[in-house]
């Protein structure tokens, strides 16, 4: 068994990972390798993406990203801006054998800890992150039968979407996605990701990453989403509301014509990704009948003693938060890439 460094300007490479992770049952949407490309290209983080491999060919992928920040710390991990990541392997062996290389990487990179974002635990020796859960449900095979697994609460706004005469339509473009996504984050006091990234999703990832947008009778845009489809599952990733979107039941008629097209398309999942606990997007998919499943962040702790939480439930950003609410949105969508791409 031998690891090797994935080259991504190697076409012939690139395709003989993906066609791997297609085929590996452990694989997710975020071990294709075109990730890589947006890392590297978009964020400008130094990507080690490894594969296991012996006479008969790729056993096991890690792909992983070397972030480097003053303000957050080094960190090798698996993988930033993903909901999922670790290992994908085939067998006990080739995992080992990725992880012992991950390791000797870290410690040659001088990071502070190396992060696997793992679905199920995988290392108990390992400090784990319990701050994240994933909401994933399988598709009923009618829409009848979708509508009606949706709890009487969150159905009877569906049904106020469909009678405000709502239009949900696919978009060519991140445009306007990007406009109502910017806006939201800015109002919750976070910093957005650049209009640059979702545009290289689109690029990278083509007919696998949808722009999903609901509009109103008069045209008016209120509510958006940006979808991965990956073998029979759709996961809508990143969303922006209107502030009008909750009075018309644009976000709950989204998701729904979402489900509905992905039942119509023959899917069999709906990943309605990852949540933190206790926050409103965990009850709302609490809401819709999605029961949560932990998600098993690990971390081998090299130079620092406990688990990093760079994240906006950590009280110490509050004044952060706060203070990024005031900035004019402009200085915000300008301001926050640069921030932001360190805390994937």
């Amino acid at each position: 068994m031998h690891v090797h460094r994935l080259d991504g300007r190697d076409v012939a490479a690139v395709a003989r990972w993906d066609a791997f992770a297609a085929a590996c049952p452990s694989a997710t949407f975020f071990h294709r390798a075109g990730w890589e490309r947006i890392l590297r290209e978009v964020f400008r983080h130094d990507t080690h993406y490894l594969f296991a491999s012996d006479a008969s060919g790729i056993r096991g992928v890690l792909p992983l990203a070397h972030v480097q920040s003053r303000l957050f710390g080094r960190s090798l991990s698996s993988l930033p801006f993903a909901a999922y990541g670790g290992v994908a392997a085939l067998d006990t062996e080739a995992e080992a054998a990725l992880v012992m290389r991950a390791e000797q990487l870290a410690r040659e990179l001088g990071v502070e800890h190396l992060e696997l974002r793992n679905t199920e635990r995988r290392h108990p020796e390992w400090p784990a992150q319990d701050l994240y859960v994933t909401f994933r449900k399988p598709i009923e095979p009618t829409e009848e039968a979708n509508m009606l697994a949706i709890p009487r609460k969150q159905r009877a706004m569906v049904r106020k979407g469909i009678k405000n005469g709502l239009v949900a339509t696919v978009d060519p473009d991140v445009d306007t996605f990007f406009a109502l996504y910017a806006d939201n984050v800015h109002r919750h006091g976070t910093p957005a990701l650049s209009k640059r990234y979702f545009r290289a999703l689109r690029e990278v990832f083509g007919d696998d990453c949808e722009v999903f947008t609901v509009r109103s009778a008069e045209g008016r845009p209120l509510s958006s989403v940006v979808s991965f489809y990956w073998r029979d599952e759709v996961l809508p990733y990143y969303a922006g509301d209107d502030f009008a979107a909750r009075e018309l039941a644009a976000n709950d008629f989204k998701y729904w014509e979402l489900l509905r097209r992905a039942c119509a398309r023959g899917l069999k999942v709906f990943d309605y990704g990852r949540s933190k606990v206790g926050t409103g997007p965990y009850a709302f998919k609490k809401n819709w009948g999605f029961e949560p499943t932990p998600l098993h962040y690990e971390y081998r702790l090299l130079t620092r003693d406990a688990i990093p939480q760079n994240n906006p439930a950590n009280p110490k950003y509050r004044l952060m938060i706060a203070t990024w609410r005031r900035l004019p949105l402009p200085v915000a969508n300008w301001l926050g890439p640069h921030i932001v791409r360190h805390l994937g």
